[in-house]
């Protein structure tokens, strides 16, 4: 299989692209990255000389260079990562959001519609949602109720997507999952924030009462479910996918002081952002049914391994949150 993976060199898409090269060995696959604050080919440096994957610059809004990668590398299938995913971000600019999260996914599907891609998996979210009552998951068949420009962005390019397959009868798939961690994820999220911080002697900000409640996923049980979807997945299917292992955000932050030593001290709580969503609720019920998917990476496990790699690589994060501070 040749696939193309938009925004590979993100946080999700990186990882992806190590999990396709280890457990695929006949796959071909290029790395279609715009660059972006986000965007780091240090997370796969130790790919760059495979002669199974490439890399080409370009923004997945620019249907040029999109036909040109398609076409140059004889691309059967894509697999899009690429998106601004901050909601902090979205509220400030969401205009931004707009072009790369909608506009960039009308441009792709125009691509795999004009030129025959067999197989088109949208990454979003479970933020479409909206938040759950009283903790009650969302099936695939809920309606949408986004409460930010980024998750309405996601949203409205799902709507999108559902569209080409029930217009052209296009194979397209939707995954919408948990929150992710793991390596290589930007320190603006959740829990790199809160370690990178500590490790440089800041406050750790949490926000309102620090009760907003999350399901956490591991990215590579992620991978895993992504690519099940690619392989097996039912054209026009959507696939939640979960861990149901739910933590208030006062908890995650409690558990990286705990492992760095830190002071009760150093957290802060500040005002809560614009409808913040307390509670992201998904069943996942069809995708362990349909496609065999299960997590497999124990939560206590998994963030202890995550906490304890961004201490060991500083030299990763602290040139990313120069550049950001700088730009």
């Amino acid at each position: 299989m040749k696939i193309l993976v938009t925004g590979g060199a993100g946080f999700i898409g990186s990882n992806f692209i190590h999990y396709l090269l280890k457990n695929h060995p006949t796959d071909q696959v290029i790395n279609f990255d715009a660059l972006t604050y986000a965007g780091n080919l240090a997370h796969l440096v130790d790919v760059q000389n495979d002669p199974r994957y490439h890399f080409v610059q370009g923004n997945i809004a620019d249907q040029q260079a999109v036909e040109r990668v398609v076409s140059d590398y004889q691309v059967d299938s894509i697999v899009n990562f690429a998106a601004e995913s901050h909601v902090d971000r979205s509220i400030l600019d969401p205009d931004a959001f707009v072009r790369s999260n909608f506009v960039g996914v009308s441009t792709l599907l125009n691509v795999v519609k004009q030129l025959g891609i067999k197989k088109f998996v949208q990454i979003s979210t479970d933020e479409v949602y909206g938040s759950s009552r009283d903790g009650e998951p969302f099936t695939e068949t809920a309606h949408l109720n986004p409460s930010s420009p980024y998750s309405a962005t996601k949203a409205g390019a799902d709507l999108l997507v559902l569209s080409y397959y029930k217009t052209y009868g296009m194979n397209v798939s939707i995954t919408r999952s948990a929150n992710n961690y793991g390596l290589f994820q930007f320190p603006e999220k959740l829990i790199p924030l809160m370690v990178t911080n500590g490790l440089q002697g800041k406050s750790l900000p949490i926000y309102g009462d620090g009760h907003n409640v999350r399901d956490w996923l591991h990215v590579r049980d992620n991978c895993r479910a992504i690519d099940a979807v690619l392989r097996q997945g039912r054209p026009g299917g959507i696939y939640n996918i979960a861990a149901h292992h739910y933590e208030e955000n006062r908890q995650i932050v409690q558990k990286i002081i705990n492992r760095l030593g830190l002071p009760q001290s150093i957290i802060q709580h500040v005002s809560d952002r614009p409808a913040n969503d307390q509670c992201y609720s998904i069943n996942d019920e069809l995708i362990r049914h349909e496609l065999g998917w299960q997590p497999m990476v124990d939560f206590d496990h998994g963030i202890a391994q995550t906490v304890d790699w961004y201490v060991a690589h500083e030299k990763w994060w602290r040139p990313l949150l120069a550049a950001v501070h700088n730009r």
